[in-house]
């Protein structure tokens, strides 16, 4: 054996192969951890609703239909709908408006704007209520009375919800591949052909997702309306007013038959939205 052999040997010891310590790792799919978040899930959310659904089917089925044909709950099932359309709408346009600016434009106070648009979830909405109803109110400084009327609730409908746009179009638009854009401008498409053909198709997915989450933000709302609204039956009373006034009649299967119907809303809404989102995907991976 030569000397650098048997220095090598001395060096590099013969040693077993190595091997993780039995195969054991933290998996996402670990039974303790499914475990864990389908028992979180079940107790504040399933749990909850199934409460509330067996409040509502006390009186039995005519009980509960009776309890969401009554006139009043019709009339503010009509409200809080047509309103939440509405609202959705009016913030799927600014709110993508504003979602652009602050990805695209470079301006002085950019992040100053850029934290107000999450004032609406720290603020508590009572105290969003009570400033539209100093801004808006009887004696309204800039002499616009909004209180107790149909456009009062939607702005502060609209303000409350207009950050689930914004956020979720945002990152969406800081990941579009502008090398399209600016090879479609460089072949003569105008604005807004670039915008309608390239870039919204790639924004709906998030644009319908957060149209989904304000409409149905907007149809439970409660503190933002509850000063400036007046909660006018027939007119300005959203469908939580009425709730809360069946529950001070001590009409519980009432308040919850109109939460029923409030939660069917909710579901239908978001699960057509996002079957139209994941189409609208597809038709883009599938194009690309």
């Amino acid at each position: 054996m030569t000397a650098p052999q048997a220095q090598g040997s001395a060096v590099e010891p013969a040693s077993p192969e190595r091997t993780p310590a039995s195969g054991r790792r933290w998996r996402a799919d670990n039974p303790l951890t499914l475990g864990v978040a389908a028992l979180w899930l079940t107790v504040i959310v399933l749990l909850p609703l199934a409460a509330i659904t067996s409040t509502a089917f006390d009186d039995g089925w005519s009980g509960f239909w009776d309890a969401i044909i009554a006139p009043g709950a019709v009339d503010t099932l009509r409200i809080t709908a047509i309103m939440s359309l509405v609202v959705a709408l009016i913030n799927v346009v600014f709110g993508t408006i504003i979602a652009w600016v602050l990805v695209r434009d470079d301006f002085w106070g950019k992040g100053v704007v850029n934290a107000i648009i999450d004032l609406p979830f720290a603020l508590p909405t009572i105290v969003a209520s009570l400033v539209l109803l100093a801004l808006y109110g009887p004696n309204s400084p800039i002499d616009v009375h909004l209180a107790a009327t149909e456009p009062g609730v939607i702005i502060a409908l609209t303000f409350v919800t207009l950050p689930f746009v914004v956020r979720q179009v945002q990152p969406v638009l800081m990941e579009v591949d502008r090398d399209v854009e600016e090879a479609a401008a460089v072949l003569g498409a105008r604005n807004s052909t670039i915008f309608f053909r390239i870039v919204l198709p790639a924004l709906m997915p998030a644009v319908l997702t957060g149209a989904g989450l304000a409409f149905t933000r907007a149809i439970g709302e409660f503190g933002s309306v509850v000063l400036i609204g007046g909660n006018i039956p027939g007119k300005t009373q959203v469908a939580s007013q009425y709730i809360q006034q069946q529950i001070e009649i001590d009409e519980p299967v009432d308040a919850s038959a109109v939460s029923v119907m409030l939660l069917l809303i909710a579901f239908v809404v978001l699960l057509v939205l996002r079957v139209a989102g994941r189409f609208q995907q597809r038709r883009e991976e599938a194009s690309e």
